[in-house]
Parts: structure tokens; C-alpha cells; sequence
């Protein structure tokens, strides 16, 4: 087939990616004979160390806690699979925002946001540790899978996406993909969908993995209207249905409450604002992919809940405090002697300290620790300290209560 006919986008909206307008690659590559650059930036994000990796990371249950529960390569998967559904109902570029959702995570340290809050604590005197920017540096530099050049050499647009949230003071070293967090800008409507998606998933999905682990209840969530209205309905309509299937259609219901609204309010805004292509919506005065004001509303306050009664929940915060323990005393044994490390990761800490005084060092210290995953930091914890953390033993015995 030819090459021009192979490439073809679906039919796009006037204001979606595409990737003949859009502003390629660091390191010039020829096309491909039949797939398209966003195909090629997503079949990469796959193929990656990195995504393998996210399997055994945390979303909010350690590993060790159970099979069930997501990871934070499954939630990737489910932020993907609702930000294509969006894509497609808008006229996105559905491959580009499915890219962008795979590797939105790619960064993110062993033990979720306990491992990334005492990884940047860690590196607090230079520069601290952002696990988005992080998931650009793995993107950008880390993976090493190609002869002509480090990272996955992704389109701007798939980076753009990748890179949600950055200070002000990073922004300034990344140049044009840091310009928009200076300028107020912002970025492509698949990238604003990705985020949302995000959120959609993570408030949702928890929900569901909080009531397997039996530290929500159904009676607690009662308190959510999002919640408590799916959950009576499901319960009226099949009163004889089981707990499961109960919790998983309330669910359901909640994620197409919140995904319809996100795509019929965002349809509205761009049919009234009709911005003639990507750089218009990166001008605009604000984001147009968003939900309404009441459906906002219901979705912050589940966000509220959940901060308030799941991620601090005292069985959670011991596995949060452990975790930080075996983070800090992984970075602290690694910056005393690089030569626990493997071979590969003590030799670029050595050149990057020769380069960049002690920052260098500890700049490749913190992405050895950030790959990590949660077993792997906790074999290596039990190898240096000559002992099994105590998360490891909590994790075991919750997994037992539940199992």
C-alpha cells in the first residue's frame, strides 16, 4: 500500500493534532511506510523498560498487598482507554492522546505518591524530584533503546502531553515544551483530555479498590452524592444482585456520568469558540476540554473523600510512612557509595558528579531510585540494610485480612 495512503488520519476536527502540522522530533527520522508518527510514538511508549516497569508500581496499594488491586501500569490502560473514547467523540487525534495517557506515568517512583514525595524531600538541595518531569526525562533521555540517540525521540505533541504539571524554575531549562507553564499557556485539546482522563480514572478506579480492601464502605461513600446516587440506583433496579457486581455497575455508572458531561461540555465550548487549529487552543484565554460547573462540583468533593478517608486512612499511612523510610535509606545508601548500585548506574553517577559536582550525582542516583519498582526497591532495601523492610511484613499480613 502506498506510504501516503497507509497514513491517512481519520477525519479530524479542525482543531485536533495532526501530524503533518505538527513540530516533529528533536532527531529528524524518516516516516513510516504505514503507520502513523503518534502510532509510532505509542508503539515505542509500549515497547519501553519503563512501561513494562509501571506493572509493579503503586497506584495506592503496595504490591505486596494483593493481585486485585491497579497498578500503575492498569490505571495507565484505563486513563488511555477513557481519554480514546473522548478523543474519538470530539474528532481528537485518538492516537496521540492514547500516547500521551501510556507514558503519563512513566516517571513515577516505586510506592506512588509516597515514593515520589520522599524522593523529592531527598533531592530538596538540588533541585527536587517532579514525577512528571520525570516521565519527560525517561522519554526524553533515559531509555536506551536506540543507536542514534537516547530517549524514545517522541513527537513534540506526545511530549507536550506528557509534561501536565512543571515549576516555573524547571520550565525555564526545557525551552519551547516549558514555554506554555511560563506564558500561561495552554496545551493541545488531546493533552487537556489526558489529564481529565487521569482524574476520572484515579477517582473512580480508588473508589472501587478502597472498597475491595475494606477500608471504605459503602455507607462511608453514602456521603458522595456521585457515589451515593449510582449506588441506590444500581441497588433498586437489581435487588438481587451481589456486592461485586453491585459496586462494579455503580462504578460504571459514575465513570459515564462524568465522561458524558466531559465530552458534550467540551463539544459545546469548541463549537462556540471554533479555534482554527492547535496553536488557537494553545492561545485561548482558557482550557475548552472540561466538565460542567455541577459535575465539577460532584467530582471534587469524591476527590475530597477519598484524600480525607482512603489515602489517609491509618493502615494506608503506615504502608505511606514505611515506604518513605525505604526511599530515604535507598537514596542515603547510594549517595554515600555509588558502587552499590549496578555497574551501569555507578559509572554514569560517576561521570555525571565529574560534570555536575554532587547535584550530578545525586540527579543519577534519584533516576535509579525512581525506576524502581516497588519489589525491586524492597529486595534492594533488604539487601543494603540486611533486613526486610517493614512495609514488606505489613503489605503480607493486609493481603492475608483480605484475601
Amino acid at each position: 500500500m502506498p506510504s501516503d495512503q497507509a497514513q491517512q488520519q481519520p477525519v479530524l476536527a479542525p482543531w485536533a493534532a495532526r501530524e503533518n502540522d505538527g513540530r516533529g522530533r528533536a532527531h529528524a527520522e524518516a516516516s513510516h511506510p504505514y503507520r502513523s508518527e503518534y502510532q509510532r510514538d505509542r508503539d515505542r511508549i509500549i515497547h519501553s523498560t519503563a512501561f513494562r516497569r509501571l506493572v509493579y508500581k503503586t497506584q495506592v496499594f503496595v504490591n505486596h498487598e494483593g493481585d486485585h488491586y491497579r497498578t500503575r501500569l492498569t490505571h495507565s490502560l484505563e486513563v488511555a482507554q477513557i481519554a480514546r473514547t473522548g478523543a474519538q467523540y470530539l474528532g481528537l487525534n485518538e492516537q496521540l492522546a492514547e500516547a500521551m495517557c501510556l507514558a503519563h506515568d512513566l516517571g513515577h517512583t516505586p510506592f506512588g505518591h509516597a515514593g515520589q514525595d520522599a524522593l523529592n524531600s531527598c533531592m530538596t538541595p538540588w533541585g527536587g524530584f517532579e514525577h512528571n518531569l520525570q516521565s519527560l526525562r525517561v522519554v526524553d533521555e533515559l531509555e536506551e533503546r536506540y543507536a542514534d540517540f537516547n530517549g524514545l525521540n517522541l513527537t513534540y505533541e506526545t511530549r507536550e502531553g506528557i509534561l501536565k504539571h512543571c515549576s516555573k524554575r524547571n520550565a525555564r531549562d526545557l525551552g519551547e515544551i516549558g514555554r506554555r507553564f511560563l506564558e500561561r499557556g495552554h496545551p493541545g485539546l488531546e493533552a487537556q483530555l489526558a489529564n481529565l482522563a487521569d482524574e476520572i480514572a484515579y477517582n473512580n478506579h480508588d473508589v472501587d479498590d478502597g472498597l475491595r480492601a475494606g477500608l471504605l464502605t459503602a455507607d462511608e461513600l453514602s456521603e458522595v452524592d456521585l457515589f451515593n446516587e449510582h449506588w441506590t440506583r444500581v441497588r433498586d433496579q437489581h435487588p438481587k444482585i451481589g456486592s461485586r457486581a453491585l459496586i462494579h455497575e455503580t462504578v460504571r455508572g459514575m465513570i459515564n456520568e462524568v465522561v458524558t458531561d466531559l465530552v458534550e461540555h467540551s463539544a459545546q465550548a469548541l463549537d462556540q469558540a471554533q479555534p482554527a487549529d492547535i496553536d488557537a487552543v494553545r492561545r485561548h484565554s482558557r482550557r475548552l476540554i472540561s466538565f460542567t460547573r455541577n459535575t465539577a462540583t460532584r467530582h471534587r468533593a469524591l476527590k475530597s473523600f477519598l484524600n480525607a478517608r482512603l489515602y489517609r486512612h491509618e493502615r494506608v499511612l503506615e504502608m505511606t510512612h514505611e515506604a518513605i523510610r525505604v526511599v530515604e535509606a535507598l537514596f542515603a545508601r547510594f549517595m554515600e557509595d555509588v558502587h552499590t548500585m549496578p555497574a551501569s548506574h555507578a559509572v554514569k553517577a560517576k561521570a555525571w558528579r565529574e560534570t555536575g559536582g554532587e547535584a550530578g550525582q545525586a540527579r543519577a542516583v534519584a533516576d535509579y531510585v525512581a525506576g524502581m519498582t516497588d519489589r525491586y526497591a524492597l529486595a534492594a532495601y533488604a539487601r543494603l540494610v540486611g533486613r526486610p523492610p517493614e512495609i514488606e511484613m505489613r503489605a503480607k499480613l493486609m493481603k492475608e485480612d483480605h484475601d
